[in-house]
């Protein structure tokens, strides 16, 4: 097991920001049609850039997309059989997590979410 435990600076003010965590269930009523249900939490975390705001042109169209790494204790889900792939808002944008990595072996554990700007802009 490795010693390394990272979870004071996941934690510490001085580089933690606070995130908003959505998460979403699906369940299939007895008439066979799906019910979404959210939920919202408050999460601690480590926000860097990965690709940061990349301009994307199109012969119709111009969009600006983006992604970041967040670094936290929270257990993210990017899929499971009936949840959806979490959404964090940070900085009043909504990002999917799309890639997660697991580091729980090291000290309390934390994962690195990759995740996708939501909002076309």
């Amino acid at each position: 097991m490795p010693l390394l435990d990272v979870s004071d600076v996941l934690a510490d003010p001085d580089f933690a920001d606070t995130l908003v965590l959505t998460r979403s269930t699906q369940t299939t009523g007895s008439n066979g049609r799906a019910t979404r249900t959210s939920v919202q939490s408050t999460i601690s975390g480590v926000v860097t850039s990965n690709s940061g705001d990349v301009l994307k042109r199109f012969p119709d169209l111009a969009r600006v997309g983006g992604s970041i790494l967040v670094h936290t204790t929270a257990r993210l889900v990017a899929s499971a059989d009936n949840v959806e792939a979490d959404v964090l808002t940070w900085r009043g944008r909504d990002y999917t997590v799309s890639a997660l990595n697991d580091y729980s072996s090291f000290g309390a554990g934390f994962v690195v979410a990759g995740c996708e700007l939501v909002q076309l802009t």
